[in-house]
């Protein structure tokens, strides 16, 4: 086990038109006036009819070629209907509660995570994470920067509590019990990662008071398979209510170092007394 105080960090071309000349009129035969306009009259009806049955032939052939012409395939993917409009539910909503109480903790040695535990300005992570630190920043869930003092800690039980310069504006955490939580239980782990802060890693509880190595001592602690790796330090594990029930405080690792599913937090039963003696002292 170990903590995790420091972050890893197309052009249209007019044709050519020939110009063909009118053909030469035959010379015509001397017949009377009024046969020449019986044929010419003849002629102008059969012209006539010509016309009209290739105009109706047309029509038909070109009826037909719209009526065969075919359809053409609809190209777009198969989408989903737009989720309706509405509060979040669920692990969504459990989030964004927790999530504007969660705040990124830089001290000389490295940083990690915390959570506002009330609106005088204190917030509780762990001890490893303001190791040698008298003065840390404090990077809010807006991005904003504020200077804090580190309180005072406790580091048998890996637990401190800063308190900030400028106390408004912060939105505490809702603590609840961890003597509640049941194997299987869902939680979250939120915190900063890697340096990413405003991370929710999601699991369930896979042990309750599991004996391990905290600040030097053994110790028991809330074993959960939520993804917590080096910056998760000093983090809250909350339950599907959004409460804390756990601080993030280590996990079990193989020879990569990172997250294997097994990550540990100090029962907020316990680590809640210890925060309020901080404070209150």
């Amino acid at each position: 086990m170990r903590g995790l105080g420091a972050p890893r960090g197309p052009d249209f071309v007019q044709p050519r038109l020939q110009v063909v000349p009118p053909p030469a009129v035959p010379p015509q035969s001397p017949h009377p006036p009024g046969a020449r306009r019986t044929r010419s009259a003849g002629l102008l009806v059969s012209a006539t009819l010509v016309a009209a049955l290739t105009g109706g032939l047309a029509g038909v052939a070109g009826a037909t070629l719209v009526r065969q012409e075919p359809v053409p395939a609809a190209t777009g993917l198969p989408r989903a209907a737009p989720a309706p409009s509405g509060t979040l539910q669920g692990l969504s909503a459990t989030a964004a509660r927790v999530l504007p109480s969660v705040v990124s903790v830089l001290g000389d040695r490295g940083g990690g995570s915390g959570f506002v535990v009330d609106g005088r300005g204190h917030v509780l992570t762990n001890a490893h994470v303001v190791a040698g630190s008298t003065r840390v920043t404090v990077v809010l869930d807006d991005g904003s920067r504020r200077s804090a003092s580190v309180l005072g800690r406790d580091v048998g039980e890996d637990l401190a509590v800063l308190e900030l310069d400028d106390a408004g504006g912060l939105t505490p955490a809702v603590l609840g019990r961890s003597a509640d939580l049941r194997v299987g239980d869902q939680v979250l782990a939120i915190g900063s990662p890697l340096g990413l802060s405003g991370t929710v890693t999601a699991g369930i509880v896979s042990a309750l008071d599991r004996e391990v190595r905290l600040g030097g001592a053994r110790r028991t602690a809330v074993q959960t398979d939520a993804s917590i790796n080096p910056g998760n330090s000093g983090g809250p594990l909350v339950n599907a209510r959004g409460e804390v029930v756990g601080v993030n405080t280590a996990i079990a690792t193989g020879r990569g170092g990172g997250n294997i599913g097994i990550g540990f937090a100090i029962p907020i039963d316990r680590a809640a007394p210890i925060a309020e003696r901080i404070i209150r002292d």
